[in-house]
């Protein structure tokens, strides 16, 4: 098991900027793709951004490029793996639940059912 803990979701107008953080228990060994998905009520769950944390290359869902930002935190050697996603210039559309995804591939998937890991989510609501 990888337990994933998400944060940083929150009530914001459009137009404005929010910051999500995912973090693992720890240092995963070999290829390992982290990812974000959202969900918004009533619609399938999507791929937002991923990223393999030794290779470092980003991709996006069309909808957030430009916008969003997947990053992972070098800033401490040994601590807990952790990602971010920057998120600017938000539209109400990008209301949903996100949910930050993790799996050991050296790929990056879209599918949700290529993830074994998951976090709780966090709610990220965009008002007009």
């Amino acid at each position: 098991q990888v337990p994933l803990v998400e944060s940083g979701g929150g009530l914001v107008q459009a137009g404005d900027s929010l910051r999500l953080s995912c973090t693992t228990s720890g240092r995963t060994p070999g290829a390992f793709v982290m990812g974000w998905f959202r969900q918004a009520p009533e619609k399938e769950r999507e791929f937002v951004a991923g990223v393999v944390l030794s290779e470092g290359t980003p991709k996006y869902a069309d909808s957030v490029k430009g916008r969003f930002t997947i990053s992972r935190d070098y800033s401490r050697e040994y601590a807990p793996d952790t990602v971010y996603l920057q998120m600017n210039s938000l539209k109400p559309e990008d209301t949903a639940v996100y949910f930050c995804a993790a799996n050991y591939n050296n790929w990056i998937p879209t599918a949700p059912g290529e993830y074994d890991y998951w976090g709780q989510g966090t709610r990220v609501v965009v008002s007009s």
